[in-house]
């Protein structure tokens, strides 16, 4: 059977088979069984309705997405996620105000079957049993490739055996976040944790998704943030607030492009935090 997959917006993990198309309508050479418009986020979902009725003449319409709020099914290598994606898991047990994951997939986590892959986006991977991440970090030590987390790895729930048996992983890179204020001494913990196991703060591998832009918060707020994510032994990476529609003040994007390239990142911890001699939040300011 045929699918063509169709896609709002291309991210770094979209597809790139020629059955899959970027923010198309049909032309008379598309032809397919069925069609799959799958939509990642709340915004894109007005061109999605537009694009359904357009690819009907096409074949049997199907969408889903996150951004549908419905809960996952199994995973399909290669599906909608670009070779080398795999997700293990769903669901997540915090209840994150900001987090579109439990109103999709509720507040327990659903351990899939586990498929090839070594860039892992589990919700929250740690969440899961620990027979389900040994099964898992298994199937990465077979891969020829160095493993990436683009996520879920939540601080809290790093022991210094799970740090050590990361770093048996010999990953390319761990991505941890800090949401909320809370998230802060879990971080510093985790920090610790991973250098004693033999990650090094150099190599860059450490990263950490910072929060900013959502109500109540300011630039030198956000900016204290990223040092104290740095000082915890991570490169802090900025990740800006967007609700439903989509919007989200400029002036916070400015600041999101400073702290979000790893090039520039890197730059600005050199910049602000290497030297202890000075206040970096009045270099900042």
């Amino acid at each position: 059977m045929k699918v063509i997959r169709v896609f709002p917006r291309k991210t770094s993990a979209t597809p790139d088979d020629s059955s899959v198309r970027i923010r198309t309508m049909p032309t008379l050479f598309d032809e397919a069984d069925e069609v799959h418009i799958s939509t990642t986020f709340t915004w894109d979902l007005q061109w999605t309705e537009k694009a359904v009725k357009q690819w009907r003449g096409v074949g049997r319409v199907k969408v889903g997405g996150p951004a549908f709020y419905e809960e996952g099914g199994e995973f399909t290598p290669g599906m909608y996620l670009k070779e080398g994606y795999v997700v293990t898991s769903r669901g997540c047990p915090n209840r994150c105000w900001f987090c579109s994951v439990p109103k999709r997939e509720g507040y327990k986590v659903r351990e899939l079957k586990i498929r090839d892959g070594w860039i892992v986006m589990d919700d929250n991977l740690l969440a899961c049993s620990n027979e389900h991440i040994e099964n898992v970090f298994n199937m990465l030590k077979r891969q020829k490739v160095r493993p990436i987390f683009t996520g879920g790895l939540e601080a809290k729930l790093l022991s210094r055996k799970m740090a050590e048996k990361l770093k048996e992983l010999k990953p390319q890179r761990l991505y941890f976040a800090y949401d909320t204020p809370d998230d802060l001494e879990f971080l510093r913990e985790a920090g610790k944790y991973l250098r004693e196991s033999g990650f090094s703060e150099k190599s860059h591998c450490l990263r950490c998704y910072v929060l900013i832009g959502y109500k109540g918060d300011s630039e030198l707020k956000a900016f204290k943030r990223m040092q104290e994510t740095f000082e915890a032994g991570f490169m802090p990476m900025a990740m800006l607030y967007r609700d439903d529609s989509g919007k989200y003040d400029n002036h916070w994007r400015k600041f999101q492009r400073q702290w979000a390239n790893p090039i520039i990142t890197y730059c600005n911890c050199n910049k602000y935090f290497r030297d202890k001699k000075n206040s970096r939040l009045e270099l900042y300011c």
